[in-house]
């Protein structure tokens, strides 16, 4: 790598993704952060109940950043056996050695499917470009250093980033940042478009237009701890995702927290009756060790205030979205389990 002065969207795709990027790296995601997949297979447990009440003859579940297929791992072992399901895990890191031979290992999802495409925590990892306003209230990019992070304020924003900022994240006085998503409203457009029916679901640290971040979100991970953000190669480079804006970009969609999903989805974190304690003991404290997981998952301060995008997929039009929750699941496609 060089210490050339480049745009954040352009240093992070090289720092990720590029020849030894952070996410080509043997230890995979795992090894620097722990995410709902890994907190409890709970979670997993969840998008199985989603995907089977889909009510799809022999559907597809396609998820986006596999990581080393953990939680492909996860649903597949929660699923009823003989579920007729065609695993796909779209990652751009090799196949790592082990993976259930049901899992086809692909570096773009597959078109034209039936079934559930599940993004957890891919979406704040496609890279984009930092704004900043300058002095004179002027939107500029935020060029940054490979070597060390520094940054310094480069042209201003024009064209089709303007107009997003305008929309989605004003810079309203100097000083205030804010992530550029477009290429995140691209990147999931193109991945819900994949489904011909069935439910494409984006799970992420969010924020939408009425409470965006006024200095922005970007940062780093190593080691299970925030770091500065450098884009060298040695750390995640990650930043919250515009859920709003991506539901936007395919037509609408409902946006809700990890918490409100997963109570729907039978993950509530209730405390096991005191009576088991004497009656079965050993129950009790696997029934209590369950509700401990569930609470993680489901804690309003931490995992459970991750978003949730769901956006349906096949005929019919979606409601433009807004801000906050946007429009209501059509209860026909009946993707919430009875």
């Amino acid at each position: 790598m060089t210490d050339e002065w480049r745009g954040w969207r352009e240093a992070a795709e090289t720092a990720l993704y590029g020849a030894d990027g952070f996410y080509l790296r043997p230890e995979g995601p795992a090894g620097h952060f722990r995410t709902s997949v890994h907190a409890s297979p709970l979670f997993a447990s969840a998008v199985a109940r989603l995907l089977t009440g889909l009510g799809l003859r022999e559907p597809a579940l396609v998820d986006m950043g596999a990581g080393r297929g953990e939680l492909l791992s996860g649903v597949l072992a929660a699923l009823p056996d003989g579920f007729p399901v065609r695993a796909y895990a779209v990652e751009r890191a090799a196949r790592p050695p082990g993976l259930d031979e049901r899992v086809v290992w692909t570096a773009e999802p597959p078109a034209g499917v039936c079934g559930l495409l599940f993004a957890n925590e891919w979406l704040d990892n496609v890279p984009v470009d930092v704004a900043e306003a300058d002095a004179d209230g002027t939107p500029r990019y935020v060029l940054v250093r490979t070597s060390d992070g520094a940054e310094r304020l480069g042209d201003p924003v024009a064209g089709a980033d303007a107009e997003w900022l305008d929309r989605w994240w004003p810079l309203t006085e100097p000083g205030l940042r804010a992530e550029i998503g477009r290429p995140r409203d691209a990147a999931w457009a193109v991945a819900a478009g994949t489904l011909d029916a069935g439910l494409a679901v984006a799970v992420d640290y969010s924020h939408t237009r009425g409470s965006r971040p006024p200095f922005g979100t970007l940062t780093g991970f190593r080691a299970g701890r925030e770091a500065r953000p450098v884009p060298d190669g040695s750390c995640d480079i990650t930043a919250h995702v515009a859920l709003d804006a991506c539901a936007a970009a395919c037509g609408g969609g409902d946006l809700l927290t990890q918490r409100e999903a997963l109570h729907r989805l039978g993950v509530t974190g209730a405390r096991p009756q005191l009576t088991l304690a004497s009656t079965d003991p050993t129950a009790y404290v696997r029934a209590l060790a369950t509700a401990g997981e569930a609470a993680e998952l489901t804690d309003r301060g931490g995992l459970g205030a991750f978003g949730w995008l769901m956006t349906p997929a096949g005929p019919g039009p979606q409601p433009e979205p807004s801000q906050g929750r946007v429009g209501k699941p059509p209860s026909a496609r009946g993707y919430w389990p009875a």
